[in-house]
């Protein structure tokens, strides 16, 4: 299901219970109901809390979009480090250049079609790309020099394949969700209160003031979408993310 239909659905249940709740609250309390007597110190007490769910919600937004783009650059690098590999190794003759291209293919299509699927569904990384990368660390490794300009590129291929595994393990530690399920509680629980202050500060007796309750109420569900959506780091479908990769290795962008 797209993300975009799971957030109006949301949003369309969570506004229609608030209109059911408010219409029910309202014949409850009737016509000789005075919503002029809501204490004054009540109402300073209902921004105080909104204003403190407002800076969470905020905070919340901020670390996981940092944590999002932190994970961004890491691909960006892994894949840049790949290409780079890929380049440099032109100088090696035929059999060593073809050998270390076909383990960076290798390694760039089991990235792109079977190791982001399950560390979207299960936060970790598969063996089988390790052991990729492996075998692609011991062929640069084992390219012995035969010139001057092979010893000159010998030791920047090392390098790049020790920054595809930097980022790799960076990867690894970056899969699974940013928030804790502790805070996703607090981000909910603070959700339901501040919507139910709503109806404390008495919104229910016009249709503008109803419709201002559901505008409310639409963006606090919004903002939880945001928090969600950016707290899978490498995004919640394969071609989210990936693009990094296949924007430099085009033959990875088709077949599985």
């Amino acid at each position: 299901m797209p993300e975009w239909l799971i957030m109006a659905l949301v949003m369309a249940g969570t506004c229609g219970v608030v209109v059911t709740g408010a219409v029910l609250n309202a014949r409850r309390l009737g016509e000789e109901d005075d919503p002029d007597e809501t204490p004054d110190v009540l109402d300073y007490m209902i921004m105080m809390i909104g204003v403190v769910y407002a800076i969470v919600l905020g905070l919340a937004i901020a670390g996981v979009w940092e944590a999002r783009s932190a994970a961004q650059d890491g691909v960006r690098t892994e894949a840049q480090a790949l290409h780079e590999v890929v380049e440099r190794s032109s100088v090696y003759p035929g059999p060593v250049r073809d050998r270390i291209r076909d383990d960076v293919d290798a390694y760039v299509h089991h990235v792109v079609h079977k190791e982001w699927k399950v560390m979207i569904d299960k936060g970790e990384l598969t063996d089988r790309g390790g052991e990729l990368l492996t075998a692609l660390r011991r062929d640069v490794t084992l390219a012995t020099p035969h010139s001057d300009l092979q010893s000159q590129a010998y030791q920047p291929l090392v390098d790049q394949v020790a920054a595809v595994d930097d980022a790799r393990n960076a990867r690894q530690q970056s899969a699974g969700p940013t928030m804790p399920h502790l805070v996703w509680f607090g981000l909910v629980l603070g959700a339901a209160l501040v919507v139910g202050l709503v109806f404390t500060l008495q919104i229910r007796r016009s249709p503008r003031e109803l419709m201002l309750a559901v505008m409310f109420t639409a963006l606090i569900v919004f903002l939880l979408f945001l928090v969600w959506d950016f707290d899978a780091p490498f995004g919640r479908s394969v071609g989210d993310s990936t693009t990094a990769f296949t924007d430099l290795f085009p033959s990875a962008r088709g077949g599985s």
